[in-house]
């Protein structure tokens, strides 16, 4: 049976019945709190617990998710059913429709605090293309690549949310004809289209998570651009990983879409070919049929899909913690770029002009080798959802500013 939901035009834009993302806004004058997406409208669920409709224990009316986060999967469920109900069931609607806002009349902000952030590069097409591109004599792949996922340790406090301008970061780079490094702002700024799911549920030093744990312990998914100068990373990762190239900015969407609103969008991910150790076997699917879009001033990229990905979520978080590390509220982890066969599905500029070799051609006539100053960078993304619904993943967005002088 399909559930339908009272609030008109719902059904339209990926923010209906199924999808229920949760946020944090403000109104001007008025403190932060926490909301959920319907149709066009923020539900105040801060505004909802004090009129006694849904349970809050101070939950609601913080300027971040953590709180709720933290609850655990029954709080999460509970609450998923009761606004499902609440925005469903007609005998209702007097009572909440006083607390829906239209989202144009409020501020999103960054809906959760970030505690880490660790970025995977967990797409072997993406993987394969830098490889081919940096080391052209030799093989593409590392190694270890197809035995565990590779990843890097980010900067939580660059974390930013969508809209947040980006401004165009300085250090060293050296050109392959340069004798020596110079300093000086970024030449081969880009973006990288990502996808990224929160913790809520902490875990403990010393003690794995196994992949069948990950929704005990995962909120939800977010949008991720993780911004790249490609001339100081490339530079500074002799031997070490990215540092400065990455440092700088990573921008993240308003919503966080529960793992239960993406459940119908899971399919079977790539054949992992040798098979993983087993700490690192699922025994579920876990691909994600997510859909990205990736516009630069407004001009379609690219259009990866999110299917290819070798290494999926559960197994990003099992290797992450099977060293021990414990997991905190608000760990944040990407997957590293999403890249497919074709040109059209590669998600950086790195790879869709190769490296500024063969340069991008947007369909209003420009070319971009690497962001220009002023450039405006959207990623958006749905997936199916239930009963033929769609669910989307809302949008992140960054416009580029010039360095200092």
């Amino acid at each position: 049976m399909t559930t339908v939901s009272w609030v008109e035009g719902s059904q339209d834009g990926g923010f209906g019945i199924e999808n229920l993302p949760y946020g944090v806004f403000s109104r001007p004058g008025e403190l932060p709190r926490v909301g959920v997406a319907i149709g066009d409208r923020v539900l105040d669920l801060a505004e909802m617990s004090a009129a006694g409709l849904v349970e809050d224990r101070r939950y609601f009316a913080s300027g971040s998710l953590n709180a709720f986060m933290v609850a655990g999967r029954a709080a999460w469920q509970a609450n998923r059913e009761r606004v499902t109900e609440l925005l469903s069931d007609e005998v209702y609607r007097g009572r909440v429709e006083p607390h829906l806002i239209p989202v144009a009349d409020v501020d999103m902000q960054r809906p959760f605090e970030v505690a880490d952030y660790v970025d995977f590069y967990s797409s072997e097409h993406h993987a394969t293309n830098a490889g081919r591109i940096l080391r052209p004599k030799g093989e593409p792949l590392p190694p270890n690549w197809k035995h565990m996922p590779v990843a890097y340790h980010g900067r939580s406090g660059t974390v930013y949310p969508t809209r947040t301008p980006i401004i165009r970061p300085s250090g060293q780079r050296r050109a392959k004809d340069d004798p020596e490094p110079s300093f000086g702002p970024s030449r081969r700024l880009d973006f990288e289209a990502e996808v990224g799911f929160v913790v809520g549920v902490p875990s403990p030093a010393g003690r794995g998570v196994p992949t069948a744990a990950f929704r005990d312990h995962v909120f939800g998914f977010v949008l991720v651009n993780d911004w790249s100068a490609r001339d100081l990373q490339m530079w500074e990762s002799q031997p070490l990983g990215p540092f400065l190239g990455k440092s700088f900015a990573t921008s993240v969407s308003s919503w966080v879409v529960p793992v239960a609103a993406l459940e119908p969008a899971r399919v079977s991910p790539p054949v992992q070919d040798p098979a993983p150790l087993p700490y690192l076997r699922c025994d579920e699917p876990w691909g994600l049929d997510l859909h990205l879009e990736v516009l630069i001033n407004g001009r379609v990229a690219a259009r990866p899909k999110f299917a290819s990905m070798y290494w999926t979520p559960p197994q990003q978080l099992a290797h992450a913690t099977v060293n021990g590390a414990p997991l905190r509220t608000g760990d944040l982890f990407a997957s590293g770029t999403v890249s497919g066969p074709e040109r059209e599905e590669r998600g950086c500029l790195l790879e869709l002009s190769w490296n500024g070799q063969e340069p991008l051609l947007l369909d209003d006539g420009t070319e971009r080798m690497f962001l220009e100053d002023g450039d405006t960078v959207t990623l958006r993304a749905q997936a199916p959802g239930a009963a033929g619904s769609r669910v989307a993943l809302g949008e992140v967005t960054g416009t580029v500013h010039p360095a200092p002088s």
